[in-house]
């Protein structure tokens, strides 16, 4: 009897942790010019940027990083008024997200929405970097924009290495 409820907790510990926040996938910085930002970023971290992408539903163009298991995104706007260079209008150059991978998005964000987050995106959208993608707002995060991003293909990220 011991055995059987032990091992319903670790099944049950284990759902939930499924469904949780596993990590901080990355850091967006907002940057006016990815031209200027990458060699800055690339002397700073000491290693190269492995991709750039433009996101057409952000309306941004991304240059990515990575150090150790974090990655960092420098985040460029490609209209004049998109949100970025909002941002950067409003606050200045800098950090404008931080990022936590998800194994189910459409579960963590109905988690969240029931804890009283308010999500910003009606539904889950394709993000930079092949992962789908959903932000909540900063005054229901203590003044922080959080993205939840889920792997389109997990295996292919898990097993995909940076150039």
């Amino acid at each position: 009897m011991l055995v059987l409820v032990f091992t319903l907790i670790l099944v049950v510990s284990d759902l939930v942790f499924y469904f949780q926040m596993q990590k901080v996938e990355h850091i967006g910085i907002a940057v006016r010019s990815l031209s200027v930002s990458i060699p800055l970023f690339e002397k700073l971290l000491d290693c190269s940027c492995y991709k750039t992408e433009d996101v057409e539903s952000e309306k941004v163009r991304t240059a990515f990083f990575r150090i150790g298991e974090t990655k960092i995104e420098l985040i460029e706007s490609i209209e004049q008024n998109g949100v970025i260079n909002r941002f950067i209008e409003k606050k200045g150059e800098g950090i404008h997200h931080i990022a936590f991978e998800v194994t189910d998005i459409e579960t963590e964000v109905e988690r969240l929405t029931n804890k009283g987050f308010t999500v910003l995106n009606d539904t889950p959208h394709k993000g930079a970097d092949e992962k789908l993608v959903c932000f909540l707002h900063p005054k229901s995060t203590g003044g922080v924009l959080v993205e939840l991003c889920q792997s389109i293909n997990p295996t292919a990220q898990k097993n995909k290495n940076p150039v």
